[in-house]
């Protein structure tokens, strides 16, 4: 077996402010990589799928690696702030349990010590673990440019595989989401080949709540990763289960829909068919253990 080639020769810059970011993006441009914790760009610069001159690390600039959590306004997390960080703070655990489920299943604890949310994000992989859970928790991503801050939902953000709609001189400050409903539960389930910090072939995160203004009483958010160019939503199923009063047969129905609407792409991992199958399963599994927690 031929060994992987080593990394590319490359210069590691520090960023100190905002303003060296923008400085250095406007004149290096696309020989500048940003770099938070690196798990997947040295991946990618490894297996010469990125091969910047230039990495910027912006870990260090203000509020990167912060977590802010307020009643009224919700949680911020700065895009610098590692999975283990998340997985392991006890108020996040309390409020927003399945981000912190989501960040426990990424890779092994030593790769959680470097693997950033904001890096997570920013990769816009259609695997991505934390972006379901994002997802239900209705996530924006907190944009800086010199022309100030801007927000954008994630379902915006991701574009397709790799891409984003971060623009040439911005970078991801922060990722914000709004505090959650009142008697929210939740969790996230993933599927890959193996326990071991293996890439999800599917993924499904959902977050119940109860909401007496519709028939069933309870609503529902669905995030799925994996099955689709970018992360997604289903809202066509969220708005089917709020109709009438909730049963088994209604949440195995909402995960047919789930299935028919996923459009998985065939590769070394799993089959279309066998990962629109584990949609349906996952999807299934997830709403009745929420609907019993709920209950």
């Amino acid at each position: 077996m031929l060994a992987r080639p080593g990394l590319p020769e490359f210069e590691y810059i520090r960023a100190g402010s905002s303003q060296d970011v923008f400085d250095l993006l406007k004149e290096k441009g696309a020989d500048l990589k940003l770099m938070l914790g690196g798990t997947d760009l040295f991946v990618q610069m490894r297996d010469r799928a990125q091969g910047p001159g230039i990495l910027l690390d912006v870990k260090g600039l203000p509020g990167m690696q912060e977590i802010d959590y307020r009643q009224r306004s919700g949680l911020t997390i700065g895009a610098a702030v590692t999975l283990n960080q998340l997985s392991t703070d006890l108020d996040l655990k309390e409020k927003y349990p399945v981000l912190c489920q989501a960040a426990d299943t990424v890779g092994n604890y030593q790769l959680r010590n470097r693997a950033t949310l904001g890096g997570n994000i920013c990769n816009a992989s259609p695997s991505a673990d934390m972006a379901p859970a994002a997802l239900v928790y209705e996530g924006e991503a907190v944009l800086e440019s010199p022309r100030g801050e801007r927000s954008l939902a994630l379902e915006q953000f991701w574009l397709g595989p790799g891409s984003t709609a971060l623009e040439g001189d911005e970078y991801l400050k922060a990722i914000h989401f709004p505090p959650p409903p009142p008697g929210a539960r939740g969790s996230y389930l993933k599927l890959g080949r193996s326990r071991m910090g293996d890439l999800a072939i599917v993924g499904v995160a959902v977050l119940g709540y109860p909401d007496k203004s519709v028939p069933a009483g309870l609503r529902f958010r669905i995030g799925l990763n994996s099955t689709a160019p970018t992360p997604y939503r289903i809202p066509a199923v969220e708005e089917f289960l709020t109709r009438e009063p909730l049963t088994e047969d209604l949440i195995s129905l909402a995960g047919e829909m789930a299935m028919e609407i996923s459009s998985p792409i065939e590769d070394v991992r799993a089959t279309e068919l066998y990962q629109k199958k584990m949609v349906r399963n996952l999807t299934v599994k997830v709403l009745k253990e929420t609907w019993e927690s709920l209950r």
